[in-house]
């Protein structure tokens, strides 16, 4: 592993299709969701809380940093393929970003994927729809700190007050289907490789989800080549003044 990513951002905005596209290339492996950052962070609280005090009467704080530095390689053991783009709505938090910088490397990438946030909720409502789901359909899903919409929004929020190093490389869904060269070009800028030219007539998803473990099937979906899917979708008043204040909320 040569380089180590992260792609992070709000649901619904395009990273399937972004990570399938990127795979294309042969050098830089990206699939699904990633559980690297969730196992760094649980090994990162045991170890300095939980056995904190073993660690510091052995003499043994170094290897807290090797347990939790071979996670990523770990891993992606079996990738050959030198870079990862590693997929986590988590990567923007503080805590996350930190750890990336503690354990992975100091020349932090991150690539943000954004979308107004009406329309994720108009495509989580159409999905639940499409799963059959017999509650409200807008239920949950802005509600304080929930998951996936409003913790990856707080994210994305505090991602951008603070990329200051060019940390942080924010990626509109628009762009991505309406300009989707200009837009794979400016990524591969922002992590320092030379442009791959790739083939958008014939996207495939090499490394896809199990979707019923989501209990949302059709959530991974991707087409072979770019378009805007149409979305009819009627919210509810109190929905619609939610996303709009959580648009304008600050962090």
């Amino acid at each position: 592993m040569r380089k180590f990513i992260g792609l992070s951002g709000l649901p619904r905005s395009g990273s399937t299709l972004l990570s399938s596209i990127l795979s294309q290339n042969p050098d830089i492996h990206a699939e699904g969701n990633s559980a690297v950052c969730q196992m760094m962070w649980d090994l990162d609280q045991s170890c300095s809380y939980n056995c904190k005090e073993q660690l510091q009467a052995t003499n043994r704080q170094q290897t807290q940093l090797d347990i939790i530095s071979a996670i990523p390689y770990i891993y992606y053991k079996n990738v050959t393929k030198p870079i990862i783009i590693d997929k986590c709505r988590s990567w923007t938090l503080p805590a996350n970003v930190f750890l990336m910088q503690r354990y992975i490397t100091e020349n932090i990438k991150i690539i943000v994927l954004e979308r107004p946030i009406i329309k994720i909720v108009k495509s989580f409502v159409s999905l639940r729809k499409e799963n059959n789901w017999e509650s409200n359909l807008e239920e949950g899903l802005l509600d304080e700190k929930s998951e996936p919409i409003v913790r990856s929004l707080n994210g994305v929020k505090w991602a951008k007050e603070n990329n200051h190093n060019n940390t942080f490389l924010f990626i509109q869904y628009d762009d991505l289907i309406n300009n989707t060269k200009e837009t794979i070009n400016q990524i591969y800028k922002f992590i320092d490789e030379p442009i791959f030219e790739h083939d958008l007539n014939n996207i495939i998803n090499k490394h896809p989800e199990d979707d019923k473990v989501y209990n949302m099937i059709g959530q991974h979906d991707i087409r072979p080549t770019i378009n805007k899917r149409q979305i009819n979708i009627e919210l509810s008043q109190e929905t619609i003044n939610r996303c709009q204040e959580l648009e304008q909320l600050p962090l």
